[in-house]
């Protein structure tokens, strides 16, 4: 059996503002080379956790190490081989592609500049835009551009923070290419994202709420550690069956898929006594489905308490 060397190692990290636990008690291990997805809504501390665990945001409590390097005491030497890339786009708008990246480059001291912003220009499809002003890029070209600056020096590990918000699908899908490609390269990666459709990309994933880790698997094992049952309706009168249901023991939640209603539970049999009763109605069509990652991220929603409240 070949042993995987583990990247990130942390135990028990807590970040506090004011009187507010913004992650608390966080445990994580990665692997080199995973994808791993951080999944939760917003402000719910994704972004705090993967700061803290690579050394880019000082923990209240907790230890451990990152990169072979305590994230505490060494946060200094992590942040070298780190590339970080922000939800916001953080480059300079009136600057070009190259005039951009030739910058950051300037920044890490970069070796033979020149052709690595070459290669990072080639490797990214950026050549050919390479004179255009940043700020008139559209959104897939600026998130081209912020992961060619994240890459210039050669990092181990990336942060990705919401990297596709407001990308439209084809960026979206080729961007997942080049984050697969990079991590088959052993760069190891932490993305931060809502986005259901994109947490399937991950290795892994970790569902966080309200600064809490509600649960962390393998993302083709999680809805089977869960445990969770569901049930898939079509057809007419939805809204009037969702209200029947509403209550019923053995329902733990009912949610609106398009033109379906996903009712899923914990206890099979239960579920299933549940809405059997409901089969007789006319114009709905009923099957047994496996619950996907948004009916065990509600299902995990619904039994944590905000501590913002």
């Amino acid at each position: 059996m070949i042993e995987v060397e583990t990247v990130i190692d942390v135990k028990g990290l807590t970040k506090i503002y004011g009187d507010k636990k913004v992650v608390d008690d966080f445990d994580l291990k990665v692997p080199r080379g995973a994808v791993y997805g951080f999944l939760g809504p917003n402000g719910s501390g994704k972004t705090t956790t993967i700061r803290m665990v690579c050394g880019l945001l000082t923990p209240n409590a907790g230890s451990g190490t990152c990169l072979g390097w305590d994230v505490i005491n060494e946060s200094e030497k992590i942040k070298t081989k780190v590339g970080y890339m922000t939800q916001k786009f953080s480059l300079w708008e009136d600057l070009t592609i190259r005039e951009n990246l030739e910058f950051v480059a300037r920044m890490y001291e970069v070796d033979d500049r020149k052709n690595r912003v070459d290669e990072a220009l080639d490797g990214l499809g950026l050549s050919g835009r390479s004179h255009q002003l940043a700020g008139s890029l559209s959104g897939g070209w600026k998130q081209r551009l912020a992961l060619a600056s994240c890459m210039l020096h050669d990092p181990d590990l990336l942060l990705l923070d919401e990297p596709t918000a407001g990308v439209d699908p084809k960026a979206r899908r080729e961007f997942w290419d080049t984050i697969h490609e990079l991590a088959d390269n052993g760069v190891t990666i932490l993305v931060s994202t809502h986005y259901m459709d994109e947490a399937v990309q991950c290795d892994y994933i970790a569902y966080i709420a309200y600064g809490k880790k509600l649960i962390d698997a393998p993302s083709g094992e999680l809805v089977d550690r869960v445990g969770l049952h569901t049930w898939r309706v079509e057809g007419k009168g939805l809204s009037q069956l969702t209200k029947d249901l509403e209550g019923v023991p053995g329902i733990e939640h009912v949610a609106r898929f398009g033109t379906a209603l996903h009712i899923s539970g914990l206890d099979k049999g239960a579920l299933r006594a549940a809405v059997s009763p409901f089969f007789e109605w006319d114009n709905l069509s009923w099957s047994e489905r496996k619950p996907g990652l948004e009916e065990v991220f509600i299902h995990l929603m619904s039994s944590t308490e905000d501590n913002f409240q």
